[in-house]
């Protein structure tokens, strides 16, 4: 027993340490910044926490401090945030996980820290409920309380990349629900509010626990190929030094290596392979500009002496300087054509430019006394409005919210004119139609063209950087339901549907209105089991569609109705005609039962941590939905739907990412125990130069070497270029492998890639 007091003892005067020195570091962060020194408010922060979560340890077995304390650390040296910040990061899970209430945070620390954590509490609470979608509606409450305090979205974020720091010690579907949501949600809003650094992490170590194999495979050739991209730095970058030592500036040269992350989500889209990808090195020179106000001239200085060294590529050069981008990153890219002939990416910036890119808005901001914020965030509050529209309208389905916001999250920025010269920043691929919305939405909604540089357009027309565009509109011009199909903008879609819904429910309205005056002119009852027969009548499903044809009038009741309603029919014996009682619903057919395919059933009391094993025995009982076509060895999860079976996604499915970041708490690990007994179907497609024998040496190494079983093979060939598509029956995802790398041996194949 005293072995045990002993060990406990030590246990716990070992956390205490842990927890004092992760103290000191913080504070010794804070006060080496150029924030006000306010070490009162966050020890005193540190100490109520500590003591409202003393006892309680995480998954990991540390006090829960740690987390806290981590997440204000991130607030401190990685965003550059005060006293204010760091002191609600400290007591972020105080509301939430302790008998602590807001009121409490309030009368001890004052209304700005308790705003604060009053917003993280709302957006965390029931974050891993049973609802359905509560991460879309997560995210909303989330966005709702950023329009309070911009710190409450900061403070959120550094909360996720520690999460996603220790993500180890979760389960594994836990760890693909916090992955996912996080490159669905949190990474994209990370970039948009311009934290650089913080976005590539998150993607990263998404990345790392939704596809490991991949991601040390990745990491594994990065190591393999570091030599030489060190050599190609030096010589590259050895003539850029001479001359901007000759300029006289201040500066640092830094290599800027593409994550993990970027390369494996390239190989996907563009199905290369690790060495097709030729931007992985790119240069950064960050300068002291002489004079601040002078910074933007010398970075075109910057650009004309280097472009004297090497050729420049003309369609590369990205001006951020003089147009920053909506998150405030400035910088100018250039792309140069080094000595050994690869094209390489120069960014361009200032040291000021720099830290914005490093740290986003927080590189901005100024405090007044008392700690409210004292500058305009310009084009961030701008978006905070767009986002409040959105909120503002409703949307009947949290998904379609969360497509919406995630447009405006992804979309790269172009610069637009407007007729009297004014530059209006919107998303890259937006049409004439978006750059109406956005203006003003009676002018959308009776929009009949534009003039784009001048040139009559149709609404649909793509804008691109520069165009000056002039938007037509009349008064008789109504919103048409196929603009929603040539809209980008999460705006101008919020606006469609909701003009579109409102024109539905009085068109609907109306026709309700005529069917009651038609009825009552004709003695009879409004009922649902009028409306009932008029559907079956006119081949309507629902009674809405009944009302909306009539109001749209592309439906007209006559007599024959009335007769049909009535139940008119002859009468024996009378010779003439009688009424019979009017209709009454009549006996819905019985549906034919479908035969019932033998599916798992997920059961109460089933343990969700543990993971799911597909075997050559079991495969049928589990749903392959066709989104994403997994085979065995692909990296897959499993998904519970609403009939309790599940569901067998690719972890890298479009598909599985809404759903992980909606749906979390049905997700489940699964894993392939299969054995090469079963086939699966898989697509290769390839392409390169036409010769004589090339298709027969094709088909002898698939079928003769390897033994696979050709299904379909389709090739054509233009002007001596062949593409083909070779559809195979294999085992699984090493047979692929295998044959693409035995494909890889023949003469004159240029691009081997597996599609499905």
């Amino acid at each position: 027993m005293d072995d045990k007091t002993q060990l406990e003892k030590a246990k716990e005067a070992s956390d205490e340490k842990m927890v004092t020195d992760a103290f000191q570091h913080l504070l010794d962060s804070y006060l080496a910044t150029r924030h006000r020194k306010k070490v009162d408010i966050i020890t005193k922060a540190f100490n109520f926490a500590k003591q409202a979560h003393k006892g309680v340890k995480r998954l990991s077995g540390e006090p829960y401090i740690m987390h806290p304390i981590a997440v204000a650390q991130i607030a401190c040296t990685e965003m550059g945030l005060g006293s204010t910040s760091i002191s609600a990061a400290l007591l972020h899970d105080v509301v939430e996980d302790t008998d602590y209430t807001v009121e409490d945070i309030e009368n001890i620390f004052g209304p700005k820290i308790a705003q604060i954590v009053d917003g993280l509490t709302k957006i965390s609470g029931g974050i891993f409920g049973e609802q359905a979608s509560a991460q879309a509606e997560n995210f909303k409450k989330l966005l709702l309380t950023m329009s309070d305090d911009i710190r409450v979205i900061l403070i959120k974020i550094c909360d996720r990349l520690h999460n996603m720091r220790t993500l180890a010690s979760q389960p594994a579907n836990k760890q693909y629900k916090i992955a996912g949501e996080t490159l669905y949600i949190y990474a994209p809003l990370a970039n948009r509010l311009g934290l650089n650094k913080i976005k590539t992490e998150l993607e990263n170590l998404s990345f790392k626990f939704e596809h490991p194999e991949a991601y040390k495979t990745i990491e594994a050739q990065l190591a393999d190929t570091q030599k030489s991209r060190d050599s190609l730095f030096a010589d590259f970058t050895a003539p850029i030094r001479a001359a901007l030592d000759k300029m006289g500036l201040e500066y640092e040269i830094k290599a800027r290596v593409k994550s993990p992350y970027s390369i494996w989500n390239k190989m996907q889209t563009k199905h290369v392979t690790f060495e097709q990808i030729y931007d992985i090195l790119a240069v950064r020179i960050i300068f002291k500009p002489k004079k601040r106000e002078e910074e933007v001239n010398e970075c075109f200085n910057i650009y004309v002496a280097i472009s004297q060294i090497y050729k420049s590529h003309p369609d590369r050069l990205r001006d951020w300087v003089n147009h920053p981008k909506a998150n405030g990153y400035q910088a100018l890219h250039v792309t140069l054509m080094s000595k050994q002939g690869r094209w390489i990416e120069v960014q361009i910036r200032s040291d000021r430019m720099n830290e914005v890119a490093e740290q986003g808005f927080a590189a901005h901001w100024k405090y007044k006394e008392g700690g409210e914020f004292a500058e305009d965030e310009g084009e961030l509050n701008s978006w905070l409005r767009t986002i409040k529209e959105i909120l503002d309208d409703p949307q009947p389905d949290a998904m379609d919210f969360l497509d919406a916001i995630k447009l405006n999250l992804f979309a790269s920025e172009i610069f637009v004119f407007t007729p009297k010269g004014e530059i209006k920043t919107m998303p890259a691929g937006c049409t004439a139609l978006d750059f109406a919305f956005q203006i003003h939405t009676f002018l959308g909604s009776h929009c009949i063209g534009a003039k784009v540089n001048h040139k009559l357009v149709p609404l649909s027309h793509k804008l691109q950087s520069g165009d000056q565009v002039e938007i037509l509109s009349s008064n008789s011009q109504h919103v048409q339901p196929s603009w929603i199909n040539f809209v980008s903008t999460a705006k101008a879609k919020a606006k469609i549907q909701a003009i579109l819904r409102r024109e539905a429910r009085e068109v609907q309205k109306r026709g309700e209105e005529m069917l009651t005056n038609f009825l009552s002119a004709h003695s009879l009852e409004f009922n649902s089991a009028v409306v009932d027969k008029l559907c079956e009548l006119h081949d309507m499903s629902n009674a809405e569609s009944l009302y909306r044809a009539l109001g749209e009038k592309t439906m007209l009741l006559s007599e024959k109705d009335v007769n049909e309603l009535m139940g008119k029919r002859k009468a024996t014996g009378a010779g003439g005609w009688r009424k019979l009682v009017p209709f009454l619903a009549k006996e819905k057919k019985k549906k034919i039962e479908e035969p019932q395919q033998n599916y798992f059933i997920v059961k109460e009391g089933f343990n969700r941590k543990k993971p799911v094993y597909i075997t050559d025995d079991n495969i049928t009982q589990f749903i392959f939905p066709h989104c994403c076509h997994p085979i065995p060895g692909d990296d897959v999860l499993g998904f519970i739907d609403g009939k309790n079976r599940i569901e067998i996604h690719k972890r890298s499915c479009p598909v599985a990412s809404k759903l992980k970041s909606s749906y979390g708490n049905r997700i489940l690990d699964a894993k392939w125990d299969m054995h090469k007994r079963l086939f699966f179907d898989a697509t290769i497609s390839i392409r390169g130069i036409d010769r004589i024998g090339l298709l027969n040496e094709v088909t002898q190494v698939i079928s003769e070497e390897l033994n696979v079983n050709i299904h379909k093979i389709v090739i054509q060939c233009d002007e001596g270029i062949f593409d083909g598509s070779l559809e195979l029956r294999i085992h699984d995802r090493d047979d692929v492998k295998n044959i693409m790398d035995k494909l890889k041996n023949i003469n004159g194949l240029q691009e081997i890639k597996q599609t499905s």
